[in-house]
């Protein structure tokens, strides 16, 4: 299995595309300027107590007041908070960290209210983005991740992933991590750092650190609450830090400072995977040369085909997420209906573990595969599920299939699940349903050419277009390019984008900003 990885940088957004053997299986997307990211740290407010709860309610900017359970405080948040109230007294000299006072844990049955206070300032960290109606869930139990070690503030313990099978690697790595981290700091030693050298382990323990103490310092400096104390630096290489892989043979990146940055970090963590990170340079949108556009919209929409006729429904509701198994026109005679009802469930399963890493669904997903008379058979379809995801990072847990017929799967959530709409809006009549003749589209676009070059002065832009309409552009020796080109001069591009709807089309300048032609008339159809 060869995987790959497409990295779409735009000025809103970046996304991620994880691709085996071809298939998309994962994909990811974040707003460049998004707040609320898991692993943001926040100096916010109190705002609300909630006794009945056991929780409070804390300010960290976002519309919603984010939640803080008294459980996720962590057990020395009494430690925290009194460092936090000394930084904060204290302007000019940063409290050293070695010589804080650990103080006891707080009570596991204790109560918020005796904790915590309205209006107190508190550290806390994103540990669910916002979701639907409700905020972020918070934490105060921060910790820094990196490849190899999860760092974590006022925790002297070092524990090691269970995952790690060797007990004397397991010792070697708790006995180096003793040797080498500060006081009063706790690690943990993730699974990538099995076999690790000493001098990678504490280079990365120190750029840990680093973070810690640039957090601490805003919060030294803060002025208004809440405040921003520590973000990833680069969206991209967030993302990227939890899909790397070392089996990747290719990661490619369509932004040059952001393929620099992916670049530096896959040499910091993996020195000869260096070379698989390749600038893609092509004129075709990266997404669309690596056949990426066309898998989106072929699996996001709420009917998804996948084999000999058979297909998924997939329904997202506020308490689950459904997925029902159709056999559609496939063969229904009475002798082979056991054969091809499982036959289509193997298929299925298949195919749902994909799309749950895919549009990552968490919460309680429910699959009502088609029914079955054989014990042997069911039991087949839950094994086949479970082997599927194995794969899927996500925690995640799996019952066999009721007597009815149905799978309950629970999956870790931290985000909102991907939705990509795959329906396309008219662009000429925005749901109207009537347009200027589609024969003078072409002629609309010279216009817009002609603008650019005599009123604007532009002389070097592309032109994106639906590829069935590129094609028509382009068709024949002199083609309709061609007498643009010799009229308006040889600067224009035309570039087919596969996701655009059929009579849309976008200009972008050399340097790749778009350039916005929309008439007020385009918009009153």
């Amino acid at each position: 299995m060869t995987s790959e990885l497409v990295v779409d940088v735009q000025p809103k957004e970046v996304s991620l595309a994880l691709l085996e053997d071809k298939s998309l299986v994962e994909l990811q997307s974040e707003g460049v300027n998004i707040s609320f990211s898991v692993g943001n740290m926040y100096l916010g407010r109190v705002k609300k107590l909630m006794p009945g709860l056991n929780a409070c309610f804390v300010d960290v900017g976002y519309e919603k007041d984010a939640f803080l359970h008294y459980l996720d405080l962590g057990p020395q948040f009494n430690s925290l908070g009194k460092y936090v109230k000394q930084t904060l007294s204290n302007r000019k000299k940063l409290p050293p960290m070695s010589k804080a006072n650990m103080l006891p844990d707080i009570d596991k049955d204790g109560s918020i209210s005796d904790v915590l206070k309205v209006g107190q300032e508190v550290v806390v960290q994103i540990a669910k983005e916002p979701i639907s109606t409700k905020g972020p869930r918070l934490t105060s139990e921060l910790s820094f991740a990196g490849r190899y070690l999860v760092l974590i503030p006022f925790n002297d313990k070092v524990s090691v992933s269970q995952k790690i099978k060797s007990s004397k690697e397991r010792a070697r790595l708790k006995q180096l991590l003793r040797s080498i981290k500060p006081k009063n700091f706790g690690v943990i030693v993730r699974t990538v750092a099995e076999d690790k050298r000493v001098a990678e382990l504490d280079a990365e323990l120190k750029l840990l650190l680093k973070r810690w103490d640039e957090s601490i310092k805003k919060v030294q400096r803060a002025t208004k609450f809440p405040t921003l104390i520590f973000e990833e630096t680069s969206r991209a290489v967030a993302l990227l830090r939890d899909l790397f892989n070392p089996s990747f043979k290719n990661i490619y990146i369509n932004d040059e400072a952001v393929y620099n940055e992916i670049r530096d970090y896959v040499k910091l963590i993996a020195p000869d995977k260096e070379n698989i990170v390749k600038r893609y340079k092509g004129q075709l949108p990266i997404f669309d040369n690596f056949d990426i556009t066309k898998q989106i919209k072929s699996s996001f929409g709420k009917t998804v085909s996948y084999k000999r006729g058979a297909y998924l429904i997939i329904e997202h509701t506020e308490a689950l997420h459904v997925v029902d198994v159709n056999s559609g026109n496939r063969t229904k005679n009475a002798n082979g209906q056991e054969a091809n009802a499982v036959e289509v469930n193997l298929g299925a399963a298949d195919e749902i573990a994909r799309q749950l890493r895919l549009r990552d669904m968490g919460g309680i997903i429910v699959i009502d595969f088609i029914d079955m008379n054989e014990s042997a058979n069911r039991q087949k379809i839950y094994e086949r599920m479970c082997a599927n995801m194995q794969k899927d990072r996500a925690r995640h847990n799996i019952l066999p299939l009721s007597k009815f017929g149905l799978m309950q799967i629970t999956r870790q959530r931290v985000r909102p699940a991907m939705d990509v709409n795959t329906l396309e809006t008219c662009p000429t009549c925005f749901g109207k349903g009537s347009i200027k003749s589609s024969i003078l589209f072409t002629d609309t676009l010279e216009n817009k050419i002609d603008y650019l070059v005599h009123k604007l002065k532009k002389k070097r832009f592309s032109l994106h277009v639906h590829p069935y309409v590129a094609a028509y552009i382009n068709q024949g020796v002199i083609s309709l390019k061609r007498r643009w080109q010799m009229k308006y001069g040889f600067g224009i591009k035309i570039i087919p984008s596969q996701k655009l709807a059929f009579l849309e089309y976008l200009f972008y300048d050399a340097d790749g900003e778009e350039l916005d032609m929309k008439e007020e008339i385009e918009t009153k159809i």
